[in-house]
This record gives C-alpha cells, structure tokens and sequence, in this order.
C-alpha cells in the first residue's frame, strides 16, 4: 500500500555529538533521495572516514532507486509496467526477489498490502477540492487495474510480467526500508559498527553513539506534530512509520485518509499513526502500511504473524495501542 512520502509521519533522531575513548567521530548528512529526504549518520575512526562512508551509502540508495522506481522511465520496475500486457521483462535477481517478497506481503495481508497499487486511479483528493465521497462505481473502477494475483514470476528466466493492461508495480511501501537495511548491512560488512540511515521515517539503526549510549528516537506527535510524543532508545533495529493525520478529509463526521486500501479502493479509517518496530526496515515498512489499512484490530492479528515485530498505533480519537509483544524499556508516551 502506498504512502506518499512527503506525507510521511517522520521520526527525527536526537543524536549527541562526542568523542568515546576510541576517539570515534559522528557524522550526518541530509539529502533528497528516491523522492524524499534521507538523514544518514555515520560512526567512524575520523572524519574523512565518515564522510567517504556516507559517499558510499548515497551511490547505493541511487543504485536501486534507478533499479526499481517507477518514477524513472528507464528503471527495470518500469519497463515490467510498461510491458503489462504484452510480454515478460526480464530484471535483475535484486528486483525480482523484491517483487516476490512485495507478494507474500501481499498474500499475508489479503491485499491490505499490494504491490500492484501504483495502477491506482487517483480519485481521492486531499488538496481541500473535494466536497463530498467519489460515487461506489468510481472507486471500484479506481483499482480495477490493482491486483497481485495477476503478477506472473518465473524464477528460472528471472521475468515478470503484469497481465492486465495498464497495470503497474510500485516499491513506495518497501523501497526505503529495502534501501535502509541494504546500507546498514553495506556498512556493517566494511567495519562500520555504528550509524543510522533514515529514510523519511523508515529506519534502521545499528550500533551506538560516540558516547556509548544508544541513539534516542523522537517520535512526533500525529496531534501536534511540532512536538514528539515519545522519545525512545533504539540500537541493532529498525522502526517504521505511516500517519494519516496531514493528509485526510471528513464527511458526515468520519475522517478519511490519503492512504488507500488497495484491495477497496476506500481510504484507511480508525488509525492516524502506527509505527513498528523489528530487525528489518523493509519487513517493517510493510507492516506499518498495512496496519494502517488493516485498522487496529485486524493489524494487530497480522502483527502475531510476524513474532519479532511490535507495534504503537495512534486512534484518531487518540487513544494509544501498544502490541502485547511491545517491550521497548523507558517508553514514555504522551499524547
């Protein structure tokens, strides 16, 4: 399910500068990549070191986001969308093992999730143009194209194909976790022990700080969101997020959100935020989208599907909801 990325609920880390004993330096650099912002923050032996180590982790995010976005026209992603219909492409083993993860997501969520989203009619508005519901026809025309069953994978040629006309694949709900995790295990290899990758709230932190304490995780208020809400201690992990509350519309009371239901065509209703937290930024990225569309208490039956990941949801009257498996120390919550 997509999120779009400027609408994204962002976290922020709360990171202090300073030197351990092993003389250790941190260095941070923002910058606009796979359509949004990514903050990376390196730990290493001296400046330069940091600095060629961020060099490093902004070529691999540019390597994939040229790989699968489909905002590229030459990107494998969208020449398999430019094909629908008429012929197998052939991608890279990297993209199509992503393709096949985005499925069972998809499957596990019974299209609360789905890949196949970017074929989506846009007919929901959240610029304030709207004045009332689009008709029941219209939205299910909305996602007519939109179904991952019609996803064909054949691992032995490593092709796919869409088999509808007009059918696309999108990576806006995996792409910048898979892009996180992919750096920090990039860095990890070289020696690199510590450092946070975050892209537009889909995070992934390994390590500690120079001063040897974990890094602090400002979590913002859906409510307020000059303000943060939590702040929480994260090393060797990932955290998501996905809120609604900038972007939404309300009719006859009900407050409607920007992100869809794919398998509907209706926007999430219940929820404003959910983030979670596991190992995995793209396991997690996925998570928290679909929690969103799947509201708190299918989200939360999904979520037993998957152990090593917890959850806090955001009602919209808000309430918090933490998972059972959630065991974060010193979280402190107020909204």
């Amino acid at each position: 399910m997509h999120k779009s990325i400027l609408y994204k609920l962002l976290f922020f880390a709360v990171i202090i500068c300073g030197l351990s004993v092993n003389a250790q330096v941190l260095r941070k650099r923002t910058t606009l990549l796979m359509g949004g912002r990514f903050d990376i923050t390196i730990v290493a032996k001296d400046s330069l070191s940091a600095e060629q180590n961020i060099d490093e982790v902004i070529a691999e995010i540019t390597r994939i986001e040229n790989l699968i976005s489909d905002w590229k026209p030459d990107s494998q992603v969208s020449q398999v969308n430019q094909n629908a219909g008429i012929k197998p492409i052939k991608v890279d083993r990297e993209v199509f093992e992503l393709t096949q993860r985005a499925i069972q997501f998809s499957e596990a969520t019974k299209g609360g999730f789905d890949v196949s989203f970017a074929a989506m009619d846009r007919i929901w508005k959240f610029d304030g143009s709207m004045t009332g519901m689009p008709s029941a026809e219209a939205i299910k025309k909305s996602v007519e194209k939109v179904g991952y069953k019609n996803i064909i994978l054949d691992s032995v040629q490593s092709t796919i194909f869409l088999k509808l006309k007009g059918m696309k694949i999108g990576f806006g709900a995996l792409g910048e976790g898979y892009a996180t995790d992919r750096c920090r295990n990039m860095m990890l290899a070289k020696g690199i022990k510590a450092g946070i990758v975050n892209g537009s709230g889909d995070m992934t932190a390994w390590g500690r700080q120079p001063n040897g304490k974990d890094w602090n995780i400002g979590m913002t208020n859906p409510f307020h969101p000059d303000e943060l809400f939590a702040v929480v201690p994260l090393n060797n992990g990932a955290v998501t997020t996905s809120g609604s509350y900038e972007k939404f519309v309300v009719f006859k009371g009900k407050r409607y959100s920007h992100i869809i239901n794919p398998a509907t065509g209706y926007p999430a209703t219940g929820l404003c935020s959910v983030s979670v937290f596991g190992p995995n930024a793209e396991t997690a990225n996925g998570l928290s989208t679909s929690l969103m569309v799947l509201g708190q208490k299918e989200g939360l039956l999904l979520l037993k599907k998957y152990p090593h990941y917890s959850c806090v949801m955001i009602t919209d009257n808000g309430k918090l909801v933490k998972s059972k498996n959630f065991k974060i120390k010193k979280f402190k919550a107020k909204l």
